[in-house]
């Protein structure tokens, strides 16, 4: 056959590679300081802890953990994210392989050609590359250092009926933004008022640097009598991204549609890896996440510092309270992608803005993550970065 492209389905030419793991190849190159990868930092993984539980589970319930299991997840895990959720039973949860796979599932279930799907202007591009298969049509909404503006929200709903809003409302992924107290119950007073789901991804909810953990969406909207949010989360950005292990959860009727397309898709989410952080989630996570969130604070301050020293004149910036990223904006005219190829030259790497923009704008902003560089690989990357920017803008003026 020499001509694949003629048998692939029409929806494939909406189909792009992911910009970030296509950077991350190059990332891999000797030398390269990347703030590019969401990665968490490899050296606070509880490896000893997870080889003691590994021991534990296949020496007590090793065949369990091999064999074949349940499509919904296994029942004690389960059990534990019904638990830290109001109002909500076991049934109502769907165990996941990581987060990307609630995506994909939730988009297959809701949306189809020409639907209506909204979200934050920028937003999480994994999600993007999760609907976009399914052609859908986005409605963005723009943000402000506070989030998502809900006034923009609401003249949006007032026109347009999508399928859902996906929202990030803690430490958004690519901004580092996060929505406080009021601005969350607006956001779900809304939403029900226009009868319009929610889809929360809350990757980050613990990893808040000070002050109280906010409420989730999914809580505020259960303070209301429920059954208008679904919840997803997951266990990669804090015990182990690579055994991809998160949880979707929501209205029965949803949950059971769910099941039904990821018996589809992979029968059941591996069983060894749910035992595992199962065990770790009732021991290790709570003291881990005290170690992420000092660890992450203070290469944030790090990445605060230097920019400041090198790059207070060229560029402007956020200070977000928790998660893994901040978000830069370069002067107007200045374009982020080609940016990268001359930092890539310098040995320092990022993601540019535009990607995580569904209207292709964006071209000036760029996502540096703090959580996976060292302090030398901050300070050395930065100063990289600076001088590239006024390098470009010195081009630019001519």
């Amino acid at each position: 056959m020499d001509n694949w492209e003629s048998r692939f389905a029409g929806r494939m030419g909406r189909i792009k590679s992911s910009a970030i793991r296509e950077i991350l190849k190059v990332t891999q190159q000797p030398g390269i300081i990347s703030f590019a990868g969401g990665l968490p930092a490899p050296d606070l993984f509880p490896v000893e802890q997870m080889r003691r539980a590994a021991d534990k589970v296949l020496s007590q319930h090793g065949t369990l953990a091999l064999q074949y299991s349940t499509t919904e997840g296994y029942p004690p895990l389960r059990e534990w994210v019904a638990a830290g959720l109001p109002h909500t039973a076991p049934d109502q949860v769907l165990i996941t392989t990581g987060s990307q796979q609630a995506l994909d599932l939730v988009g297959k279930l809701f949306l189809g050609p020409g639907d209506t799907v909204v979200v934050e202007s920028p937003t999480y591009l994994g999600a993007l590359q999760s609907f976009t298969p399914y052609e859908p049509e986005y409605l963005s909404v723009p943000m402000d250092e506070g989030g998502m503006v809900v006034e923009a929200l609401e003249e949006i709903l007032k026109q347009h009926q999508p399928k859902f809003i996906y929202a990030l409302p803690s430490f958004q992924n690519p901004t580092g933004r996060h929505m406080d107290l009021s601005r969350r119950k607006k956001l779900v007073e809304v939403a029900r008022r226009y009868a319009t789901p929610i889809l929360e991804d809350d990757a980050y909810h613990h990893l808040a640097f000070s002050g109280q953990i906010l409420p989730t969406l999914y809580e505020l909207d259960q303070e209301l009598g429920g059954g208008n949010v679904i919840y997803q989360s997951t266990f990669s950005k804090t015990l182990s991204p690579g055994l991809r292990v998160a949880w979707v959860v929501g209205p029965r009727e949803v949950v059971s549609r769910l099941v039904q397309l990821k018996q589809g898709a992979d029968l059941h989410t591996p069983t060894l890896n749910q035992m595992l952080l199962y065990e770790l989630a009732q021991t290790v996570l709570p003291e881990l996440v005290v170690k992420i969130r000092n660890t992450y604070r203070e290469r944030r301050d790090l990445m605060l510092a230097a920019l400041e020293q090198h790059l207070a004149k060229e560029a402007h910036w956020n200070k977000p309270e928790g998660g893994m990223f901040l978000w830069l904006e370069i002067p107007e005219g200045l374009d982020s992608a080609e940016l990268l190829k001359k930092a890539v030259e310098q040995k320092v790497a990022f993601v540019p803005g535009q990607p995580f923009h569904p209207d292709g704008s964006g071209a000036n902003t760029m996502r540096l993550s703090f959580s996976n560089a060292s302090p030398e690989d901050i300070r050395v990357g930065i100063e990289r970065l600076g001088q590239v920017v006024r390098s470009m803008l010195l081009t630019a003026k001519g």
